[in-house]
């Protein structure tokens, strides 16, 4: 009997220990499976730098910076959007807009071919508050369609995107342009945005200036940070995103929230727009393409959930900048601009089906 019972303990110890290695193998498994996008950017980043040792050059690196500064604002708009278990696909067409209005205002005065020759320079606070409202009025009207109507933001943003782009060609006829692109800024707008009041050593003996919209990406950031986190619209706009009617049963409006959320996000692409019409310097009805495609890659890949309700303003940083880095280390590899799309596509696509399976698994 007594053998028998320590036969039992031992089995069980045995079985025990076989439980907590198969635990830990289907915790490694499940980690390489979550994480796999971000092991396989890494491991690609990795082999750009070997490939190309320039590639982690200081210059390379405050591009990179550069790049997803520029980048920033529109996917923290969009990343509100993917939280309601939405998305916004004018988000590149309003930016191009803003930029191109930005960029007519604040041409120099005595530019030749300049579209609006009857004014001067408008200032640029004036400026800056103009493009801010023109995508104040276009995040307005997405909420309002897809919470007053229950029309899915899919849906709602494609007939905005083409409203935008419209209206895009139909300002590019005015004045003197004739659909030619905008050019010849005044100083005061390019020094503003695309200045510089910092440089860093590149260990050459060279100093590599940061641009100034850098900082103001920065500060945008910390806003957007505090208004997700420390903000009750922040909470509910979660809530909702977890789930409306619960939501709606403690108390919280969904419709409003829905309308600012969409709000805040025009908010984001006029202040993307303003940055994107100096930093281009020649700006066209093409200003802002598919803006909205890398938006949405950065948001996935830094894990902000189309199941809804899931996300963080630090995931949406990393996503934007590891995408950056992805391209810019396909343009030191020589990889056309053409293939660089099926590779977006790609990621995109990997992107949505580990969130999926996150999401699959939790429930």
């Amino acid at each position: 009997m007594g053998t028998n019972a320590k036969l039992t303990i031992k089995q069980r110890l045995e079985n025990f220990k076989a439980m907590e290695k198969e635990d830990k193998r289907r915790w490694w498994g499940e980690f390489f499976i979550d994480n796999s996008l971000y092991i396989f950017l890494i491991a690609a980043i990795i082999g750009i730098a070997v490939y190309n040792p320039n590639f982690v050059s200081m210059k390379s690196i405050i591009n990179i910076v550069s790049l997803s500064a520029a980048n920033l604002p529109i996917a923290l708009g969009i990343a509100g959007a993917i939280i309601l278990t939405g998305t916004d696909l004018s988000a590149g067409r309003v930016v191009g807009l803003t930029a191109c209005v930005a960029a007519s205002l604040l041409q120099m005065a005595e530019y030749p071919n300049k579209m609006f020759p009857g004014i001067g320079t408008v200032p640029v606070p004036i400026v800056i508050l103009a493009v801010i409202a023109i995508g104040t009025l276009v995040g307005a009207v997405n909420g309002f369609c897809t919470a007053k109507f229950n029309l899915h933001p899919f849906i709602v943003t494609l007939a905005t995107q083409l409203i935008v782009y419209g209206t895009l060609l139909i300002y590019l006829m005015q004045g003197n342009n004739n659909g030619q692109s905008i050019s010849g800024l005044d100083k005061s707008y390019t020094n503003l945005i695309t200045g510089s009041i910092l440089s860093v050593p590149d260990g050459k003996g060279n100093m590599v200036p940061i641009p100034n919209f850098v900082w103001y990406a920065i500060v945008i950031t910390v806003v957007m940070w505090f208004v997700w986190n420390k903000t009750t619209f922040g909470k509910n706009m979660f809530a909702v995103g977890s789930n409306p009617e619960a939501a709606n049963v403690s108390g919280v409006n969904v419709a409003a929230t829905t309308i600012l959320v969409f709000t805040l996000a025009g908010v984001m692409y006029g202040f993307t727009g303003f940055i994107e019409g100096a930093r281009i310097g020649a700006n066209t009805a093409n200003t802002g393409l598919n803006y909205e495609l890398d938006a949405i890659a950065a948001c996935v890949i830094g894990g902000v959930s189309f199941v809804g309700g899931i996300g963080k303003i630090r995931g949406v940083i990393i996503g934007v900048v590891l995408l950056r880095i992805i391209f810019v280390g396909l343009t030191f590899m020589s990889v056309s601009s053409n293939l660089q799309y099926i590779i977006k596509g790609l990621i995109i696509l990997v992107a949505c089906a580990i969130d999926m399976r996150k999401y699959l698994v939790r429930k």
